[in-house]
């Protein structure tokens, strides 16, 4: 569907759940010893792809009244044809778990997902004695029984690998040990794992070289009601919106506190840049603000990337992102995503390998393909609305991949996403 997104926004939002909160959770939950509910309450195409994969595994996971009922997998299904849509965290979390399960599944992906990488994880699985398809490409068939053991991960590819052995490796009865190599990024994502493992009753510990996982441990359901926190990526288009535009906008069900999110990292982020940000207890106001330019290290935020180089459009001077070259490897290249959405509005952009640079500036409307990234047509709207321009972006249903409800909430604020002028 294309739509033209326009209109200045403001008022209150209830952010949508984590989705990367709710892999985990859901992971975690079909692996536990007993049925559970986790509080959700929303889903979108990635937690469903997830939900999908675990009972193909042999789970059952349904979805009522915002709620995922989840009884966990007590027969494997063996053989099984695990589609994984374009969710990334569904391929790289599930891979090793369905290894020490002994599933023998058989992977597929929609998207840039088949081009994604899986290396180093497809080296050190195939190390520990399971059989894959040859240089992982997709139908990914998995044979074998994960071994307890010691991994060695390079940390500076995707985080996800590590999070997907550390829920891996509990099943396996006995000690094991993941060594990190090179410098650890996306750090926070594994701190949400960690997090996740903990409330199920697995104890991970850190170490100066990595982690290890104590034995003879099992998964718990836990005694205190389990929800989805609201999700900061979702959120930072929203306080973008508000810092950048000309009216206040308040996000509803987060807590800066509390939240072990790394892209809560976006209020220190706006802050640096000169945004007045109100935090209170489930809630975040983003004041309209004189923006000016800054330096960032993205190595831990790279979701965060797009909608801040939205903000660094409407700032004063020019802002360096460094740390990004992962971000070529995402729904789309969104390096050459930004650059394309940035130019193509008359704002001056330009990008090494490893660093994108923005200039803010005066902008113009503009037709923008988002390439089937989420991100992009999120960033692509707000963008839209705080430098007052129509942008015409097709193929905007990609944004039900993290957001099914963005445009109904950009509406909802004030603004417009209408077919064809309408």
């Amino acid at each position: 569907m294309t739509l033209d997104v326009s209109g200045t926004l403001s008022g209150n939002v209830q952010v949508p759940p984590s989705k990367s909160v709710a892999h985990r959770m859901l992971i975690c939950a079909a692996l536990a010893d007993e049925p559970c509910s986790i509080a959700c309450r929303s889903v979108n195409r990635d937690m469903e792809a997830t939900a999908a994969c675990l009972n193909a595994l042999g789970a059952y996971i349904t979805y009522t009244d915002g709620r995922f009922n989840v009884t966990p997998i007590r027969n494997i299904n063996k053989c099984k044809l695990l589609d994984c849509g374009e969710s990334g965290s569904t391929l790289r979390f599930l891979l090793p778990v369905a290894a020490a399960l002994g599933a023998d599944a058989i992977f597929t992906g929609q998207g840039r997902l088949p081009e994604r990488p899986l290396s180093p994880l497809y080296e050190e699985m195939t190390a520990h004695g399971i059989r894959m398809s040859k240089n992982g490409r997709m139908p990914l068939s998995c044979q074998g029984i994960l071994p307890a053991g010691n991994y060695t991960i390079d940390g500076g590819v995707s985080s996800q690998f590590i999070s997907g052995l550390l829920m891996a490796l509990p099943l396996t009865g006995a000690d094991s040990t993941i060594t990190v190599t090179g410098k650890l990024e996306s750090a926070s994502y594994i701190e949400l794992t960690i997090n996740a493992l903990k409330q199920f009753g697995i104890e991970i510990q850190k170490n100066a070289n990595g982690y290890s996982i104590p034995g003879e441990q099992r998964y718990s359901i836990p005694s205190a009601m389990i929800a989805v926190e609201g999700d900061w990526s979702a959120a930072a288009f929203w306080l973008v919106a508000g810092a950048a535009g000309s009216k206040s906008i308040t996000c509803t069900g987060i807590d800066y506190e509390s939240s072990a999110q790394g892209d809560r990292r976006i209020v220190d982020v706006l802050r640096s840049m000169g945004a007045n940000i109100i935090t209170g207890k489930n809630n975040i106001t983003a004041i309209p603000s004189g923006l000016t330019a800054g330096t960032f290290d993205c190595a831990d935020i790279p979701d965060l990337v797009p909608i801040m180089a939205v903000a660094a459009a409407k700032a004063q001077g020019t802002t360096i992102f460094n740390n990004i070259k992962r971000l070529r490897i995402k729904e789309s290249d969104r390096i050459q995503s930004i650059l394309e959405l940035l130019s193509g509005t008359g704002i001056c952009s330009y990008a090494t390998e490893n660093s994108l640079t923005v200039t803010g500036g005066p902008a113009h409307g503009m037709q923008y393909d988002p390439n089937g990234d989420h991100r992009m047509a999120m960033a692509a709207t707000i963008l839209a609305s705080v430098k007052n321009v129509i942008i015409t972006i097709k193929d905007s249903e990609c944004t039900a991949k993290s957001y099914p409800a963005f445009f109904d909430d950009f509406n909802a604020l004030g603004g417009h996403a209408g077919q064809n002028g309408q």
